[in-house]
C-alpha cells in the first residue's frame, strides 16, 4: 500500500501524466493537463492519443469525450475526435504569409491556411535566422511566402514569431479589383486589374466590408447563394482614380513597400554629422550635375580637365563624383533593412516609391548646388585616344558648381547657354565636352551594342491625366553622361578585383544557343547573315543593324535582335557584360535609388579603408542572396512601372472606342498579334479569330502569322491600321481590329502551329499573355 501511495505521488509530480485511484482507472486529466499535452505535441493529437496518454480505458473514454466537447465548447479546443488542437494556435511548422511591418519596421506574417471557426488570422513577428556572423539575414519582403516554424511567445506585443526555414515562390497574382457599388442593392462588381484574367465577380451584400465606389481591394473567393463563387472584399486598399494615384494598383499587385515604418524615419534624425575629416576636399572642383528636367535627387556629379602630365598629351582627367551613401546608410541599421528589401526606387508616371527616406535621397546624399555634399569620387586618366590609363578613388567632399539639365546643357554647347549654364561654360561644359569626344571614340572601337529603341515618356496635367506621350530627343549630352558613368563602373570593379574584395557584378550574358539558332533562322529569311555563336560579339549584331537601315522591315530587324537578348541581373560571379562588351562591370553611380550601388559602395569604402560604412564579414557571405534579392526586386519594377504606363493610356484611350490609329505588330503568338499604336506607344492585342475568315498557322522561325488558304500574313513589325474595340484601363488592356489586309503571298512555314478559330468572349479568354517580352 505504501509503495503504491509513493507511486501515485510521483505521478501527481509530473506535468501531463494522470492521477489514479487506488486499484481503479485512471482518473480523468484536468483541462489544462489536456492543453499541457496537446502544446507539447510534435504529430497530430486526437481523441485516441489523448486516452493512449493519460491511461484512460473503459467507461472513462466516453467521460472524456464529454471533457473534449466542453474544452470545444469553451472555445479551449479546435478540431475533431481525430485531430485537437488548441484553439487559435499555430502549427508548429506551416506556410506563412507576410502581410505587413509594424511601427518598427519588422515583418509581420500570418498562417497562410487558417479554420475561420479558430477565429481572426493571428499575426506572428518574422525573425530572421542569425548566421555565424551574427548579423541578421534579410531578403523578405510584403508580399513573400515562406515555409517557417512557430514560436510562441510570452511578455511580448505578438503571441507568436516566425522563423522562415524556405522562402516559397509567390503567388502568380494577388486577388486585387476595383469596386463597382450598387447602391440601391448594397452589392456590387469587382472589375479586373490583371489582363490575363479579364473577369469580374459579383459582390454580394453584406460582402463589401467599408469599401466605396472606385476603391481598390483586396478580396477572397468565397461560395455564393446559389453555389457559384462570389467575391468578399476583405481590405480596402485607397482609390486609384484619385489625382496621381493610378499607380496605387501595380504597388500593391506587386507587393512594393510604399511607406517608410516610423522606426526608419526615427534612424534617419539620428544619423552620423557631416565631417571634412579624412577627405579630399574638392569643393574648389566646378563639378556639375546634369540630370533630366525634372529630377528631385541628383546622385552623380562630372568634371573634366586637360591632364597636365607631359607623358600624356592631349590627354584628359575625368572626376565622376557619387553621393556617399554608406556614409549615411550602415550595414545592421533598419534604414539598411528598409533600404534591401526595397532593393530600387520605382519610378511611375505619377510619382516615384524611393528606396531611400526623403531626408537622404533629396535632402543629405543629394548634390545639391552650392551645397557641400559627402562623396566617393574616382578620377580617371584618359589618353588623347579616350583610352583609360589608371583611375584613383577617394572619400571626398564636394560642393556642385551648377545644376543643369541635358537640354540647358546641349543648349550651351550648341551656342545657345542660359545664364546659369554661361558662367561655367568655359570652366567646365566645354572641357567635358572635349574630354566626350576622346573617349567616345574608345567607345566605338568598343563596339557595344547599338539598338536604336527611343523610351517615350508620359506627361500627365494636373489632374494626374495623360497630357501627352512624346518621345524625348536623344542628345550628346545624354551619351556623355551615360559613358563617363560607364567607365566609373567598370573603375570600381577593377580596384575591387585588384584588392580582392567580393562584390556584386551587373552581368549581361550572351544570347542562348536556342535564340540565336531562332534569330539566324530569321535573319537568313532577309538575306542577312548571322556569325556562329562562338564568334559572336555586339559589333556583329551592329552591323546587321546597320545593314537594315536600307531594308523596309528595319524596325522588325531591330525587334528580333532586341529579343534575341539575355536579361542583365547582379550576380558576385563575374560573366561579364556582353551588351557593353566589356570583361567586368559593376553597378556604382546610383546608390541612392539602387541597393547594388551601395554594396559595391560599401565595398569600395572596405577595400580603400577610407572609413565607416565599409561591407561586413556577414554581407561578403550574403552577396549570392543579395544579388538575387535585388535582381528580383529590379524585375518587379519593370513589370510595374509597365503595367502603370498601360494602365494610363488606356485610361487616355478609354473614350475613343471606334477610332482608327496607325500601329505595328509587336508581338506574335498563337493567340493572336500585339500591337504598339504609333502615337502613344500603347500596347493592345488583336484575337486571332477576328483575322478574317481563314485558319492562320504561327510561324515562330518568321515571327508571323499566315492564312493558310489565302497566303495572306502579320508579321513582326509589319506597319498596320487598326481600330479600338474594347478598353479596360484598370487592367490596362486594350483591344484592336485589324483593318489592313496583311502582306501577300506569304510562304507557308515548314512547321507551323495550326491555330483553330474560336468564339469571341471578353478580351481576356484571348490575351494569352500580358504583352510582348519587356525589353
Amino acid at each position: 500500500m505504501a509503495g503504491r501511495d509513493k507511486k501515485n505521488q510521483r505521478a501527481k509530480a509530473q506535468p501531463g501524466k494522470p492521477s489514479t485511484g487506488l486499484g481503479g482507472p485512471a482518473a480523468l486529466p484536468s483541462k489544462d493537463d489536456v492543453l499541457k499535452f496537446i502544446q507539447s505535441a510534435t504529430e497530430t493529437v486526437g481523441k485516441r492519443e489523448i486516452a493512449k496518454a493519460f491511461a484512460i480505458k473503459g467507461d472513462n473514454r466516453v467521460a472524456l469525450k464529454k471533457l473534449l466537447q466542453e474544452m470545444a465548447d469553451e472555445g479551449q479546443l479546435a478540431g475533431n475526435r481525430k485531430s485537437f488542437k488548441e484553439k487559435g494556435r499555430l502549427p508548429p511548422v506551416g506556410v506563412f504569409d507576410i502581410v505587413g511591418r509594424d511601427k518598427q519596421g519588422d515583418l509581420i506574417a500570418e498562417p497562410n491556411v487558417w479554420d475561420a471557426n479558430d477565429g481572426a488570422k493571428p499575426k506572428a513577428i518574422v525573425r530572421m535566422p542569425r548566421k555565424s556572423g551574427g548579423d541578421e539575414r534579410y531578403s523578405l519582403g510584403q508580399g513573400d511566402r515562406v515555409l517557417a516554424r512557430s514560436i510562441r511567445l510570452s511578455g511580448d506585443a505578438y503571441t507568436y514569431a516566425v522563423e522562415p526555414i524556405k522562402k516559397l515562390p509567390r503567388e502568380k497574382s494577388r486577388a486585387l479589383g476595383i469596386f463597382r457599388a450598387n447602391t440601391k442593392l448594397g452589392t456590387g462588381t469587382i472589375e479586373p486589374v490583371d489582363k490575363k484574367e479579364l473577369r469580374s465577380w459579383p459582390v454580394d451584400k453584406g460582402n463589401n466590408g467599408d469599401a466605396k465606389n472606385g476603391d481598390l481591394i483586396r478580396f477572397d473567393l468565397i461560395r455564393g447563394r446559389h453555389g457559384a463563387p462570389t467575391a468578399k472584399i476583405v481590405e480596402t486598399l485607397g482609390n486609384p482614380t484619385d489625382q496621381r494615384k493610378i499607380s496605387l494598383i501595380a504597388v500593391h499587385a506587386h507587393g512594393i513597400p510604399d511607406e517608410f515604418p516610423e522606426a526608419v524615419l526615427e534612424e534617419v534624425q539620428r544619423l552620423p554629422a557631416l565631417a571634412l575629416e579624412n577627405r579630399r576636399d574638392l569643393r574648389s572642383v566646378p563639378l556639375l550635375t546634369i540630370d533630366p528636367a525634372d529630377a528631385r535627387d541628383h546622385d552623380d556629379a562630372v568634371h573634366a580637365a586637360p591632364d597636365t602630365d607631359a607623358k600624356n598629351p592631349g590627354g584628359w582627367r575625368v572626376i565622376v563624383a557619387i553621393a556617399d551613401v554608406a556614409h549615411y546608410v550602415r550595414p545592421g541599421t533598419r534604414l539598411d533593412r528598409e533600404a534591401r528589401i526595397r532593393g530600387n526606387s520605382v519610378y511611375f508616371p505619377d510619382r516615384v516609391v524611393p528606396m531611400l527616406p526623403e531626408r537622404i535621397s533629396n535632402n543629405l546624399c543629394s548634390l545639391r548646388e552650392l551645397e557641400d555634399r559627402p562623396c566617393l569620387a574616382v578620377e580617371m586618366v584618359f589618353d588623347a585616344h579616350g583610352q583609360k590609363r589608371s583611375h584613383t578613388f577617394h572619400r571626398a567632399m564636394m560642393r556642385s558648381a551648377a545644376k543643369l539639365s541635358y537640354q540647358e546643357a546641349q543648349a550651351a554647347i550648341d551656342g545657345q547657354p542660359s545664364a546659369k549654364a554661361a558662367a561655367v561654360l568655359e570652366s567646365a561644359l566645354k572641357p567635358l565636352w572635349a574630354a566626350y569626344a576622346a573617349v567616345s571614340r574608345a567607345r566605338d572601337q568598343r563596339g557595344p551594342l547599338d539598338l536604336d529603341l527611343p523610351e517615350r515618356k508620359i506627361v500627365l496635367d494636373a489632374q494626374g491625366r495623360v497630357a501627352n506621350v512624346i518621345v524625348p530627343e536623344r542628345l550628346a549630352a545624354h551619351r556623355l553622361i551615360e559613358e563617363f558613368m560607364i567607365q566609373a563602373n567598370v573603375a570600381a570593379a577593377e580596384t575591387l578585383e585588384e584588392r580582392r574584395i567580393r562584390l556584386i557584378y551587373r552581368v549581361h550574358e550572351q544570347p542562348s544557343k536556342e535564340k540565336l539558332a531562332s534569330l539566324a533562322d530569321f535573319l537568313a529569311s532577309l538575306d542577312l547573315k548571322l556569325p556562329k555563336a562562338g564568334q559572336l560579339r555586339p559589333m556583329h549584331f551592329n552591323e546587321i543593324l546597320t545593314a537594315a537601315e536600307k531594308l523596309p522591315s528595319a524596325d522588325l530587324i531591330n525587334e528580333v535582335v532586341l529579343r534575341s537578348q539575355s536579361q542583365a541581373v547582379y550576380a558576385p560571379a563575374n560573366l561579364g557584360h556582353f551588351g557593353l562588351n566589356l570583361k567586368r562591370y559593376a553597378h556604382f553611380t546610383s546608390p541612392i535609388r539602387r541597393y547594388a550601388d551601395l554594396i559595391v559602395h560599401r565595398c569600395l569604402v572596405r577595400a580603400l579603408g577610407v572609413g565607416a560604412g565599409g561591407i561586413t564579414d556577414s554581407e561578403l557571405g550574403e552577396l549570392s542572396d543579395i544579388a538575387e534579392s535585388i535582381s528580383q526586386a529590379e524585375r518587379r519594377a519593370m513589370a510595374a512601372e509597365r503595367e502603370t504606363t498601360d494602365r494610363l493610356i488606356a485610361a487616355h484611350l478609354a473614350d475613343r472606342i471606334g477610332a482608327e490609329f496607325r500601329g505595328r505588330i509587336a508581338g506574335v503568338t498563337k493567340s493572336g498579334l500585339f500591337v504598339k499604336l504609333a502615337d502613344t506607344g500603347a500596347d493592345g492585342f488583336i484575337p486571332i479569330s477576328t483575322l478574317g475568315e481563314d485558319y492562320f498557322v504561327h510561324d515562330p522561325a518568321h515571327h508571323a502569322l499566315v492564312g493558310e488558304r489565302t497566303r495572306r500574313g502579320f508579321r513582326l513589325g509589319d506597319t498596320v491600321q487598326v481600330r479600338l474595340v474594347e478598353a479596360i484601363p484598370t487592367a490596362g488592356a486594350l483591344r484592336f481590329e485589324m483593318l489592313s489586309g496583311g502582306t501577300k503571298d506569304m510562304a507557308a512555314p515548314a512547321r507551323g502551329i495550326r491555330t483553330q478559330r474560336r468564339d469571341i468572349g471578353r478580351m481576356g479568354a484571348r490575351m494569352g499573355r500580358k504583352g510582348p517580352p519587356p525589353r
